[in-house]
């Protein structure tokens, strides 16, 4: 049972299979039109070889037609000559022949049959009205053909109308003839024969044509499948190229992006594992160093020990900050974190950021404006938000210079609401821009050390506006301030 399971999943995918399908699309394009060829060439030769035979017994018939009215054979059938051309045109065709007169009694049969009886057929009225008729019976094989058998009556016109006719036809009886189709038939069995020879050869053929071009299409496809595989084991970092098709050319394009935005996430990897590594083991060296120096003194004084203990606190402090950033940073993950949706006053929630930012900002103489040109309501996670509006906003804080500003701009649309923060610190230099969410990283280590810094600030900011499938621009000229623009979606169904 499991075996016949697996055969047939087996099956199934072979099923699934580009080369298989276009294998079969392939064959069935070959295949269909020459079937469709086949049979309309012997129906159309079938029916042209029974017109043909139609048209040349009509013709005979017609002239023993005139032959029966000029010997009065209707009246005599005696006539030698009439009887043997019947007999010689019964014969030739292989057929019957009729002769029936006016009271639809049979004068004459080639058979010897039915003569002195009465038929009445609708094909025989209908030619005694003038009107002849051709069946063909396909089933037993003959061809039925109703002659009408004329009398040209010509009189005098005496009024002298010369519109008026001078001769009349009426039907004096009429030729039913059978004539056989046997040797139309044979033909066709013959054609038939040699035709299926031929649609063999041509299934053989098109069924190797088929083979090679569903291998030489599917050959591009191999090569990717060959290349990414390369990659895969490691042989290879170079991008893959195969631009046989265009479909192609997209999947490879799309792969060799894709494994470069592998590689840079490597790198960052690396990178950020490089920096969690040494930001976390600075506060500890230094700490180690102001401990050992206390240790290797003898009889030092408490102002000392009170000076360096306020330095190890210090660096503990700064350890804590950074394990608490790097452990927001991990909850703030797409794959983990998790957003508690609430109806939010923005407004309120900045007047209440900022006012607890303020003694900060004094305390640098920064001034930190709030200008709200309406009020806005949005579904969001709070807890984030505030996140990112402190980030930001400390930031601008802690990069200004003296006497300088921040200004905290709200305002939105019918979609989205827009919060930002300009202010008029150092600015970032325009090769960083790109750079300035990365973990870890600081356009100015020297100062971002002094004033406190992580560098994992906006790269905290950015996922937590991803998570609200936001966006956040920034524009900055350097000495002169920086501009960050957050634009997040003001409910849940526009995300």
């Amino acid at each position: 049972m499991a075996g016949s399971i697996k055969a047939f999943l087996k099956n199934l995918k072979i099923w699934r299979s580009l080369k298989m399908r276009l294998f079969i699309i392939i064959f069935l394009m070959g295949m269909i039109p020459s079937i469709f060829m086949r049979v309309g060439i012997l129906e159309n030769y079938e029916r042209r070889a029974i017109d043909v035979r139609t048209l040349d017994v009509q013709t005979q018939l017609r002239i023993i037609a005139n032959h029966l009215i000029t010997y009065n054979y209707l009246q005599d059938p005696s006539s030698e000559v009439i009887n043997a051309e019947l007999e010689q045109i019964s014969n030739l065709y292989n057929g019957r022949i009729l002769i029936v007169n006016e009271s639809l009694k049979v004068v004459k049969d080639t058979y010897g049959i039915s003569e002195g009886k009465t038929i009445i057929s609708e094909e025989v009225v209908r030619c005694m009205k003038g009107t002849n008729s051709v069946n063909h019976d396909s089933v037993n094989g003959f061809i039925e053909i109703t002659i009408p058998i004329v009398e040209t009556i010509s009189f005098v016109n005496a009024e002298g109308d010369k519109d008026k006719p001078e001769s009349m036809e009426v039907v004096r009886g009429v030729m039913l003839t059978s004539v056989s189709t046997d040797i139309i038939v044979t033909t066709m069995d013959i054609l038939n024969r040699k035709a299926h020879i031929v649609e063999i050869i041509m299934v053989i053929c098109i069924f190797a044509i088929a083979l090679v071009l569903a291998q030489i299409l599917i050959r591009p496809f191999d090569r990717i499948f060959k290349a990414i595989n390369e990659v895969k084991e490691g042989y290879t970092n170079d991008p893959i190229s195969v631009p046989d098709y265009l479909e192609t050319e997209h999947i490879v394009d799309a792969f060799n992006s894709l494994f470069e935005r592998m590689k840079a996430l490597d790198d960052s990897r690396q990178e950020f594992v490089a920096n969690v590594s040494h930001e976390l083991k600075t506060p500890i060296t230094s700490v180690k160093v102001l401990a050992d120096s206390l240790l290797v003194q003898k009889d030092v004084p408490a102002e000392l020990y009170r000076e360096f203990m306020v330095d190890i606190a210090a660096e503990i402090e700064r350890e804590d900050k950074i394990i608490n950033d790097l452990l927001a940073l991990v909850k703030l993950d797409k794959s983990v974190a998790k957003l508690n949706i609430s109806v939010v006053d923005i407004n309120n929630l900045a007047e209440i950021i900022l006012k607890r930012l303020r003694p900060i900002a004094r305390k640098n103489n920064v001034e930190v404006t709030l200008i709200s040109k309406r009020g806005i309501l949005a579904e969001v996670d709070e807890v984030k938000i505030t996140l990112i509006l402190t980030n930001l906003v400390e930031n601008a804080i802690k990069y200004n210079r003296e006497q300088g500003t921040v200004e905290v701009t709200l305002d939105a649309d019918h979609q989205f609401f827009t919060i930002q923060v300009e202010d008029t610190g150092i600015g970032i230099p325009e090769d960083a821009l790109g750079r300035i969410y990365e973990r870890f990283y600081r356009v100015d280590k020297s100062h971002s050390r002094e004033i406190g810094g992580t560098g994992l600030g906006l790269a905290i900011t950015r996922n937590a506006i991803l998570l609200h499938r936001g966006s956040i621009k920034v524009k900055s000229v350097l000495g002169e301030g920086t501009v960050f623009i957050v634009k997040i979606p003001l409910t849940r169904s526009l995300v």
